[in-house]
């Protein structure tokens, strides 16, 4: 019995979240072909600010993309971030994207500057690496702090240059409200001490 549970903990867990993270992909991909195939109809899936109607488009707006050059740029991180913060267990990944797309979403609603419109998997990548950053520290497990200090090395310089309101055409609102809902998430979906044992 424990070593079922030791199985799927490690290899099952990884399996598990390698499809999820794979078929989110390709949906996404899938769907900036239909938005390519419709002559763009589904950019107006993305947010803009301060209009009531809009706020049904917050959700949606993290599956819409501005063409494909904008979708790869966000394929390898959301593929490498989804996996490792999935392989704690996707019931619990599911509710921190959730988490991180519901308080995006409603934000750049909010402060977003207006007459834009914004979307596309970003605000959810930032959000990703705010929680794989602290999320080790917040559960004290010494694996989760490296994961944190390995994806700081490689992505951190990529996350701080989003972050600069300078740029045009990037909603650094997205990206910083996307890893402020982060961080939240680990402290807020932070596992109990028995369940990081199994899984640390």
């Amino acid at each position: 019995m424990s070593g079922t549970g030791a199985g799927w903990s490690r290899g099952g867990r990884a399996m598990a979240a390698g499809k999820l993270m794979l078929a989110w992909v390709a949906l996404l991909w899938l769907l900036e072909v239909m938005d390519v195939l419709s002559g763009h109809a589904l950019d107006g899936l993305g947010v803009t600010p301060r209009t009531p109607s809009e706020l049904v488009d917050v959700v949606p707006s993290a599956f819409i993309h501005f063409g494909f050059a904008h979708l790869a740029a966000n394929t390898v991180p959301l593929l490498v971030l989804g996996f490792l913060a999935a392989l704690a267990g996707l019931r619990r990944f599911l509710l921190v994207c959730a988490l991180i797309v519901l308080v995006d979403g409603l934000g750049v609603w909010l402060i977003a500057p207006a007459h834009t419109n914004t979307a596309g998997a970003s605000g959810l990548i930032f959000g990703l690496f705010g929680f794989l950053l602290v999320s080790g520290f917040v559960e004290r497990r010494p694996l989760g702090v490296l994961v944190g200090v390995v994806i700081a090395a490689i992505w951190g310089g990529s996350i701080l240059a989003g972050l600069a309101p300078t740029q045009t055409g990037v909603s650094w609102q997205g990206h910083l409200l996307g890893l402020l809902a982060g961080v939240t998430a680990a402290f807020l979906l932070r596992r109990p001490k028995a369940s990081r044992a199994l899984t640390s």
